[in-house]
């Protein structure tokens, strides 16, 4: 996230992304939930089906090849779908199905198609979304569940550890309540279809409506499919007047609501990186310095 401060520099905004492959009985990564396999009627458990593991975080395009490679279909097949699955997405996603891909192991059982898998997904996400303790703690915050969980999708990417997520929270809440610009780079990668730690100058010009530095306001969509750490976070935030955050080092990420404070921050941060930043390069993207107006992770 960038604050007004004019700089050639960015901070970096986002979590590396995640990359894990679904094979049959394969563990690749953790999830929050698992979709129970049904049983035979005399009680024994039938035989495994593959597993699809959709992880925390995973966009929908991902989810798409996941869906294609689980099911050995030519890669575009799941997206070419989307028409016909009608799913049961709530009226602001406008047939997007982003965000309501949640994150769970999935069976993938003989005769499974791409829209059989993601009508599953979307139920699963109802099923936890459209609660009413969820509609509660989406009111508090004077939001509904749809802005709910496009703010949970945020935390997602933005946040470096499980505990740092209700901070994240608070000063995406704290920015919208102030009439900031949120300004996370997150937002932008998801523009530009693309996980890095780099953003520049250019970049932050884009023309999309994802482009959180120059439009007010939470993007039009999640920018991925969050999982229930995300979720809980952005139902109930961490009290605190945060405006500013930034990960130093792994582990070490540091809220502020004073911006001469973040500034030091910002220094530390670039004092630790300094010899990695003279020499930048694509394989090293901590690389480049924070700006002194940078607020995210």
């Amino acid at each position: 996230m960038q604050t007004n401060t004019p700089s050639r520099s960015r901070i970096r905004l986002t979590r590396r992304g995640r990359l894990a492959v679904v094979v049959a009985g394969a563990v690749v990564a953790g999830t929050a939930v698992a979709v129970p396999l049904l049983t035979l009627a005399g009680g024994h458990e039938q035989t495994k089906p593959a597993a699809l593991l959709i992880p925390e975080g995973w966009r929908a395009s991902q989810v798409y090849d996941a869906i294609d490679k689980a099911l050995k279909l030519p890669p575009g097949s799941t997206r070419k779908s989307l028409d016909k699955a009608a799913l049961p997405l709530p009226n602001e996603a406008g047939g997007n199905p982003e965000g309501y891909l949640f994150p769970a192991t999935y069976p993938v059982r003989e005769g499974a198609t791409p829209e059989s898998l993601l009508r599953t997904m979307v139920d699963t996400a109802n099923r936890r979304h459209n609660g009413a303790p969820v509609a509660a703690g989406a009111q508090r915050n004077a939001m509904n569940v749809y802005q709910t969980v496009t703010i949970a999708s945020i935390v997602q990417a933005e946040a470096d550890t499980k505990v740092d997520m209700g901070k994240v929270a608070r000063v995406v809440l704290n920015r919208l309540e102030r009439g900031m610009p949120l300004q996370m780079d997150s937002t932008i990668n998801y523009a530009l279809n693309r996980n890095t730690l780099r953003t520049s100058q250019d970049d932050t010009q884009i023309a999309s409506p994802y482009n959180s530095y120059q439009r007010l306001g939470l993007p039009p969509t999640p920018i991925d499919n969050p999982g229930a750490e995300a979720m809980r976070a952005a139902l109930n935030p961490t009290p605190g007047d945060w405006l500013y955050f930034v990960t130093v080092r792994p582990g070490d990420t540091r809220f502020t609501a004073d911006y001469t404070e973040h500034l030091q921050n910002v220094a530390d941060f670039n004092a630790l990186h300094q010899s990695a930043a003279a020499q930048p390069s694509d394989s090293d993207p901590a690389g480049v310095p924070v700006s002194p107006g940078a607020a995210g992770s």
